[in-house]
């Protein structure tokens, strides 16, 4: 019998040129402990770096997609000497580093939520290009009840849902139901329970079937330009667009278009 500690705390595996990462702490509710953490930063670094994977799907196994933060390893270093605040900043940090990563990854990623998903777990979700969600699922943030507000969670919910919905979530920590997630924006597509890590899949098949440079470029920039004013943003999109029609695929993808043929990428 496998000890906890043997027990893998995210699992990695490829369908094709699909990886899939799975939250493997199903008895603590996947809750992002400091070795979670840094084994799925891990995983990240690996694929930004892989060419072969052209798509992510973020899922986990269990009951819950992830309770946000392990509350008990924090706890746990109120007896350091300065009471954890090294260590709680170590933590947020990191924290904060690997959501970024999934911005910044080039390959776009899709979160497959079974189940509920609060506090730095709907963050999680936030921060991935789409999400495909059960009608099991529950969505929170619900630091307010702890006495700890979800600040870090905050940055990627406000930067997905309208101001008054993020800040009801933040400031009540009610659960938000799978149907309620997807009307306010938190979530693209609600499936019965059971069928969404096939969801999840299909649409990871959908996006894997264009060209990745084209992704790429489109996913930096998508998350560039919402940090700019107006004009800036069109002025950069052009910029962007311009290079973009100078690409081979793009070649390609129009004359495929014009000529009624199917394109043959080269991811260039």
């Amino acid at each position: 019998m496998n000890k906890p500690a043997d027990i893998p705390v995210l699992l990695h595996e490829r369908k094709g040129d699909i990886a899939v990462l799975v939250l493997n702490r199903p008895q603590p509710r996947n809750s992002l402990s400091e070795s979670l953490l840094k084994t799925l930063s891990a995983a990240l670094s690996e694929i930004k770096n892989d060419g072969s994977v052209r798509a992510v799907v973020l899922a986990a196994n269990g009951l819950a997609f992830c309770a946000g933060h392990d509350l008990k390893e924090l706890a746990a270093r109120r007896s350091d000497a300065d009471g954890g605040r090294a260590f709680f900043r170590h933590i947020m940090t990191t924290c904060s580093d690997m959501m970024q990563q999934i911005v910044a990854l080039p390959q776009p990623v899709i979160a497959c939520v079974q189940g509920a998903a609060s506090a730095a777990g709907c963050q999680l979700v936030a921060s991935c290009d789409l999400a495909v969600a059960s009608t099991a699922a529950m969505f929170a943030t619900p630091g307010v009840d702890i006495g700890l507000f979800c600040s870090t969670p905050m940055v990627a919910l406000s930067r997905n849902v309208a101001r008054k919905h993020a800040m009801e979530m933040l400031l009540t920590g009610d659960l938000v139901p799978a149907e309620r997630a997807a009307a306010i924006g938190l979530v693209n597509r609600v499936v019965p329970a059971g069928e969404e890590r096939n969801a999840a899949m299909t649409l990871a098949r959908q996006i894997a079937s264009k060209s990745s440079y084209t992704l790429k470029v489109g996913k930096e920039a998508f998350y560039r330009q919402l940090e700019l004013p107006l004009v800036e943003a069109y002025a950069y999109a052009s910029e962007v667009m311009t290079e973009n029609m100078m690409a081979r695929d793009a070649e390609e993808g129009i004359c495929a278009f014009i000529e009624k043929r199917d394109a043959k990428w080269e991811d260039r």
